[in-house]
């Protein structure tokens, strides 16, 4: 670290901005093979969040790849340096007061537990998207475990590079069989069990009206 650096200590806090947002910030991380329903998973469980007035915002893996890490490749040191990058911009977000849902395939479990171990005990919720590698593929829309088994992409998660599952994961969803409101639900109920948000029966009301719609 360069001595000429400090830091500075702000005088809003992040506990002062989750007062004036209403709900306590933290790091949704969903990790799951590609194909699991990451993504899918994230943006519907923000859109419910969003209906409770919660602060959130999504950082999905091909998102980032265009800007924040366009210049990183899929080897095992730039994939980790994706993650690093994501990990920390992730704890900025949830000193803002946000909630931050991160949909990466985060392939390994040092990288993840690197995550963690950057924010506070609780900070840090994982959400492994169990789905099977066969259903994966035959949701590969962009045809990339056809590639990876053809060779022609190097380091894939699933064919040619592993995938280490979460040990002691704080939620398990059944994306491969599960429809996706269930999920959904099920990692809501976990975050209102654990007082990190508050049961706001209206909003889900509200959501239905819209699905409806």
């Amino acid at each position: 670290m360069n001595k000429n650096i400090r830091w500075h200590h702000a005088t809003v806090t992040r506990q002062d901005r989750e007062k004036l947002n209403g709900h306590r910030s933290f790091i949704l991380w969903f990790t799951g093979l590609s194909g699991a329903g990451k993504s899918t998973l994230a943006h519907r469980v923000e859109e419910l969040l969003f209906l409770r007035g919660c602060r959130t915002f999504v950082f999905d893996g091909d998102n980032v790849r265009h800007g924040l890490c366009s210049d990183l490749g899929f080897g095992s040191k730039d994939r980790h340096e994706n993650i690093r990058r994501i990990g920390e911009m992730s704890k900025l977000f949830i000193e803002a007061g946000v909630i931050a849902l991160t949909a990466f395939i985060s392939p390994f479990r040092s990288d993840r537990d690197m995550v963690r171990s950057l924010v506070d005990d609780g900070d840090f919720i994982e959400i492994f998207c169990d789905t099977p590698l066969d259903v994966c593929e035959q949701r590969d829309v962009k045809g990339l475990y056809q590639k990876a088994r053809r060779g022609e992409i190097k380091d894939f998660t699933g064919i040619s590079s592993p995938y280490e599952a979460p040990e002691n994961p704080e939620i398990i969803v059944k994306t491969g069989s599960e429809p996706l409101d269930e999920c959904a639900r099920q990692i809501l109920d976990y975050l209102e069990k654990n007082e990190k948000i508050t049961l706001v029966p209206e909003s889900e009301q509200r959501w239905e009206r819209i699905r409806e719609d």
